[in-house]
This record gives C-alpha cells, sequence and structure tokens, in this order.
C-alpha cells in the first residue's frame, strides 16, 4: 500500500506557480476557484461582480505566492486574501454604514429545514453592508470581535452590536419565510 502525501503535491504545484509556471496556476485555479467564488459571493450580492473580484484575488493570491510560510493551511491563507480584497471592494465602491441602534435579541425562533442555500443567501445579501461584513466575519470566517473590530475599522462594541442587529434582521426574514411557506 503506497500512501501518498496530498500536501507534499501541493507544495509541489505552489512551488513550481511561484517560477510562474502558468500550468501550475491553472491547476490551483481550477482547485479553489468554485469555493473562492463561494467567498466573494458570501461578501457581494452581484455575481458578475464577485467573478470580477475572484480574477483579481487569484492575480494576488499568484503574485503573493513567495510568501506563503507553508505553516498554516494553504487554503485558509488564501481564503483570508479573497476576503480583505471583497472588504476593500466594497469600502471603495460603496459607502458602508453601520446600524446604530439599540437591540433586544429574542430567543432564536425555530428554523424550518425547508430554507435552502439560495434562500440563506438571498437573506444574507439583504443585510445592510456592514451588517453583512461582521456577519460573515464572525459566522462564516470564525473571526472573533476584536479582530473584526480591526478589519474594518470600528470598534469592538460596533462589531457585536452589528452581528447582533444581523441575526435579528435574518430571524425576521426566516420567520416570515415560514409563515409564508406555511401559512
Amino acid at each position: 500500500m503506497k500512501v501518498v502525501d496530498i500536501h507534499q503535491d501541493l507544495y509541489q504545484i505552489l512551488e513550481s506557480a511561484i517560477r510562474q509556471d502558468r500550468q501550475a496556476q491553472k491547476v490551483l485555479y481550477n482547485k479553489f476557484a468554485p469555493k473562492m467564488l463561494g467567498v466573494c459571493r458570501q461578501y457581494v450580492a452581484d455575481v458578475q461582480v464577485a467573478e470580477d473580484l475572484l480574477v483579481t484575488s487569484f492575480m494576488k493570491v499568484f503574485s503573493n505566492l513567495h510568501r506563503f510560510e507553508k505553516r498554516g493551511h494553504f487554503e485558509g491563507w488564501m481564503r483570508r486574501i479573497f476576503v480583505n480584497e471583497c472588504i476593500s471592494y466594497i469600502r471603495s465602491n460603496q459607502k458602508v454604514r453601520f446600524v446604530e441602534e439599540d437591540i433586544n435579541i429574542s430567543a432564536s425562533e425555530s428554523t424550518d429545514a425547508s430554507l435552502l442555500t439560495q434562500d440563506i443567501q438571498a437573506m444574507i445579501d439583504m443585510l445592510p453592508e456592514g451588517c453583512k461584513m461582521v456577519f460573515n466575519l464572525f459566522a462564516v470566517e470564525g473571526y472573533k470581535h476584536q479582530e473584526i473590530a480591526d478589519i474594518l475599522g470600528i470598534t469592538e462594541g460596533t462589531s457585536k452590536s452589528q452581528l447582533a442587529y444581523a441575526r435579528k434582521i435574518l430571524q425576521q426574514t426566516i420567520h416570515q419565510f415560514n409563515m409564508a411557506d406555511h401559512g
């Protein structure tokens, strides 16, 4: 029985890609593009803009491959570039507003399994941009509030309130969806 080290294969592809081997870059693109497009879509509702961000982000990945230190997971390193590129796009092309209001979150309402991924993504897309970024960074990417505050240039309290507001909106939207779907 032969054991193949998947990481070694990836590192060989990365080394080739660092040397500007277009075939190796194509392999990386084909392997990670679908998942990274999903990352872009979490932040940007317009699919064409998300595809543009995908290409721009891959260009950054390829030009910075020599900086990957092989200590963590390559996909995580790459994902961070994609998230940062999406946030930069949102900041430069839209006025990001953070909602300022006191929020009382009630107990989570039960959700129905009939919600599809595209329904959930559509609900997230309807969030105000500031809430959406905080929600994605916290709930999807796993950042802590202090890290989110540093990334977005806001206070930790604002990060927490934006997450609470996003959750409240999503709970209300899911409740309305369930009421419309099940009367």
